[in-house]
């Protein structure tokens, strides 16, 4: 993956290929880095943009899905961007669905996996052991359905995180913010292309929310990958990457 950033103003972001255009989105604790495969495989025949959210740079007052889906609106009129595929895992699939109701005209297809908006297990409303590393380490293992995907690396960055108090108050505001922001009203009336890659053993966005995102959405097709849990697109990557692979090739007729 080539996660040289690009950057214009307070915008960063990784940018590579040519044709239509996806935009990854990622999650609370997500990095870049989790869409590695996405990126490396879809980049020689897409545009695949992954913008960094700013979720631990807004103002506190402002840190909620409804900020970070404008932030995405601005950096989307800047780069002048539109008929895109958004891609979001987690907060980042919540951020879609926010930017998608006030934007419907500029999304041709969407794809959530693991997705908050209807109703996710948060890392709870405090971190009373977030001192401990044991203990941040079985939280991050349950992002997975095999926790040897909880790397050391992934176990430190969010270790460092939730032990700076800003950042911690901003996870906070964005926890309450998801709960504040239910999308069970406003997805009935999303009618493009939807697709729904879940892993079947997620414990934070359940197959349950899966479920009823697919009975919500107009148009939607669920996709389930077994023994794997909240990040799919980390954790099983081949199975993801062709469910992908297939779906858009048929929207975009390629």
């Amino acid at each position: 993956m080539d996660d040289s950033f690009k950057a214009e103003g307070k915008y960063k972001y990784i940018d590579k290929g040519e044709g239509p255009v996806i935009i990854l989105l990622h999650g609370l604790f997500g990095a870049l880095s989790n869409y590695k495969d996405v990126f490396d495989s879809f980049s020689d025949r897409y545009r695949v943009i992954i913008p960094l959210l700013p979720i631990y740079s807004l103002p506190i007052i402002s840190t909620n899905v409804k900020n970070l889906a404008k932030y995405l609106e601005n950096f989307m009129k800047l780069k002048n961007l539109k008929d895109v595929t958004l891609l979001g895992n987690s907060l980042g699939g919540h951020v879609a669905l926010y930017y998608m109701m006030k934007n419907p005209d500029k999304v041709k297809n969407m794809i959530l996996t693991g997705s908050s908006g209807l109703y996710e297990n948060t890392m709870g409303s405090s971190f009373p052991r977030r001192e401990d590393k044991v203990f941040i380490k079985n939280k991050v293992a349950e992002t997975f359905y095999d926790p040897i995907n909880a790397t050391d690396e992934l176990v430190e960055e969010c270790y460092n995180i939730v032990n700076d108090r800003a950042q911690l108050i901003r996870i906070l505001a964005i926890a309450k913010s998801a709960i504040r922001h239910n999308m069970k009203k406003e997805v009935p009336k999303m009618n493009v292309p939807t697709l729904l890659i879940w892993g079947k053993d997620d414990t934070i966005t359940p197959p349950v929310v899966a479920e009823e995102f697919h009975s919500l959405f107009p148009n939607s097709e669920l996709h389930w990958i077994d023994k794997c849990g909240h990040a799919a697109m980390m954790e099983r990557p081949k199975e993801f990457n062709e469910i992908l692979s297939k779906w858009l090739d048929v929207q975009y007729g390629i």
